[in-house]
């Protein structure tokens, strides 16, 4: 049994990457400073049909023992300070994880990819 999968009496609980790229976009944006999860560069023709387009540009992956690796494209906003801004959104991304899903959180790589234009929405 792989470790994003649990199993109780009535069956098997297995918890699909979409679902720890949406606690990990949520967690993410709860940070301040954080102005929003950046778009993925290269265009996938399913994003069209998604209901989230955040949630393909934070990548997931599993290791071979079951951790969770994730990298997260932001948009931090202007004024404020990158790396703290950056390790408080690996710190509640890491807490979130593993207290919704009992995995173990290995790496959170951040790649801010812009800050907020003044006087943008």
């Amino acid at each position: 049994m792989n470790r994003d999968e649990s199993r109780t009496d009535l069956g098997n609980i297995r918890i699909h990457k979409n679902v720890i790229a949406s606690i990990a976009s949520l967690a993410a944006t709860e940070i301040e400073g954080v102005k929003t999860i950046a778009k993925a560069f290269k265009i996938d023709i399913l994003e069209i049909f998604r209901s989230s387009q955040n949630l393909s540009a934070i990548r997931v992956e599993f290791d071979k023992n079951g951790e969770i690796k994730l990298e997260i494209p932001l948009i931090v906003k202007y004024g404020f300070n990158i790396p703290e801004v950056a390790a408080a959104v690996q710190e509640n991304v890491r807490n979130n994880l593993e207290k919704m899903t009992n995995l173990t959180v290995k790496d959170i790589h951040i790649n801010v990819q812009g800050i907020e234009r003044i006087g943008a929405k």
